[in-house]
């Protein structure tokens, strides 16, 4: 008898979860250097393969340049351990003997992890590492076009972690990929936190699930040009960040605003470090590209090179073109240029004021990725309080690139490739997520003061015990308090309160 497929996923899910329970149980009894020496080998072993498997994740899913995901691994493994090995996330944290406070790191348990194709090696290593410095099992949930290099990388991870004494379990990932085994996984009773990196629909998959979770949704990014920034610098960073690994980070910007008063000379500085400014006609063509007929954005054009865009879209362009921009005046959801593009294309709007741009900025994130990051490139401190004050987001980057300073690697933001949006982007947290955010904080209280205290620092007014209705019974009557009597007792209070 051949068993379905569907239920063969789930089938593994379950016990993928299951052993990743008992693992997380012997992981708890774990001490904070036991843990530190596990995550320390996978680190190792994951830099020493970030080439190989850079170029495993650009063969298998056509997306950004291999060269660049080295970096990405790098900033999964190497990067992420530096900032995290000397945090102390289990066990007693703090004692705080004068205010008679104790805090414990209690791990949360089986973490199940959604990885995108996008960044799939990479952020394969950051969950893991995260998750196993925490004390808690991790269950991974693959992309299926991105499977074969996800689980290589999860098979040498598994490796490296047993050696250095992880349970067997710790590291769990899905084989059989289907929706039916992330559908499982997701509303497993036994999954104690979901890190959801992916696209919107997966997300609010995750959020629907039943189970506590830490989402990423849309970036979408503007970045705004000010007259007092270096024009010049703000183009390269633009540029940099909008062509690292093609655009695949969701923290890239998607758009350039800038003033009336200087766009000749960002206009020149665009196209002098490999802009291409469409016209009308060429406009169009790539617009019909970015967006499928419902409305989400087309897989072919995720990560590839600004000059393949243009062949997709039958537009010729100069070979040395990095990035295609459009100008635009329309901010809605039926324009691909005002939405999220995780490629090398930009739209650009121009306005008089900065206030006017403020508010563009705020209505381009509302349009999509509300709550997720924003650039600007300013050194007039006071505009710059004002975007910190007005956007919606949850990281506002000043003078660096969007994709590298969100992640941490251009910034002193903890380096992450799970990017909080905050509430106003339907997310549990605006952090970046590092392993704080999976262990509970457990308080040992101890008792400082007596009830006569609290009574003899907050006395009750003699007016309060006069003015209130008594019984007409004696306390020490045998009678019982009838019904009738709670009755008029009500009503008394009632009318006291002038609600009868």
């Amino acid at each position: 008898m051949t068993l379905d497929r569907d239920l063969q996923s789930v089938q593994e899910v379950r016990n993928l979860v299951a052993q990743a329970k008992k693992a997380a149980a012997q992981l708890a009894e774990y001490s904070q250097d036991q843990l530190d020496a596990i995550v320390a080998a996978i680190a190792e072993a994951c830099a020493q393969n970030a080439e190989r498997l850079a170029k495993m994740a650009c063969e298998e899913t056509g997306f950004g340049n291999w060269q660049d995901k080295i970096l990405k691994n790098l900033l999964g493994s190497t990067v992420t351990h530096q900032s995290i090995k000397d945090l102390k996330v289990v066990g007693i944290l703090r004692e705080d003997e004068g205010q008679g406070i104790w805090e414990i790191g209690v791990p949360v348990g089986v973490v199940a992890a959604l990885i995108p194709s996008t960044n799939p090696t990479s952020t394969v290593m950051y969950k893991t590492l995260i998750s196993l410095k925490s004390g808690n099992a991790i269950v991974i949930s693959p992309h299926p076009g991105a499977k074969k290099c996800i689980c290589e990388t999860v098979q040498l991870i598994q490796e490296a972690a047993c050696k250095a004494g992880a349970p067997e379990g710790a590291v769990g990932c899905i084989s059989l990929t289907t929706v039916q085994a992330t559908d499982a996984l997701l509303k497993n009773r036994d999954v104690s936190l979901i890190l959801a990196t992916g696209g919107e629909a997966m997300v609010r998959a995750a959020y629907s699930s039943g189970n506590p979770a830490l989402g990423v949704g849309p970036g979408n990014g503007p970045s705004f040009i000010d007259q007092s920034a270096d024009i010049p610098l703000a183009v390269k960073h633009i540029f940099d960040s909008k062509t690292f690994d093609n655009g695949t980070i969701c923290a890239s910007e998607q758009s350039i605003v800038t003033l009336s008063c200087i766009a000749q000379q960002v206009e020149q500085q665009v196209k002098a470090q490999g802009g291409y400014f469409l016209d009308e006609e060429q406009s169009q063509k790539v617009s019909r590209l970015l967006l499928r007929a419902n409305g989400t954005m087309n897989p072919r054009i995720v990560g590839k090179r600004a000059v393949e865009i243009a062949k997709m879209a039958e537009v010729n362009v100069p070979n040395e073109t990095r990035v295609l921009l459009s100008r635009q005046t329309e901010v809605s959801r039926q324009n691909p240029y005002a939405r999220e593009k995780l490629c090398p294309v930009l739209g650009y709007y121009v306005q008089d004021s900065w206030e006017e741009a403020c508010d563009l900025c705020v209505a381009i994130l509302q349009n999509e990725g509300a709550g997720h990051t924003m650039t600007i490139h300013a050194q007039n401190q006071e505009v710059i309080r004002a975007f910190a004050r007005k956007k919606p987001v949850s990281r506002l980057l000043v003078n660096t690139p969007g994709a590298l300073g969100g992640v941490g690697s251009t910034t002193n933001l903890a380096p992450a490739l799970t990017l909080g949006c905050g509430a106003v982007g339907g997310s549990a947290t605006s952090d970046n997520v590092t392993p704080r955010h999976l262990v509970n904080i457990r308080r040992v209280a101890f008792g400082v003061r007596e009830l006569e205290e609290i009574r003899g620092n907050h006395p009750v007014p003699e007016t309060a015990c006069q003015n209130a209705p008594m019984l007409e019974k004696s306390p020490q009557s045998s009678e019982p308090v009838t019904s009738a009597d709670v009755e008029a007792i009500t009503r008394a209070v009632l009318a006291r309160l002038g609600m009868a």
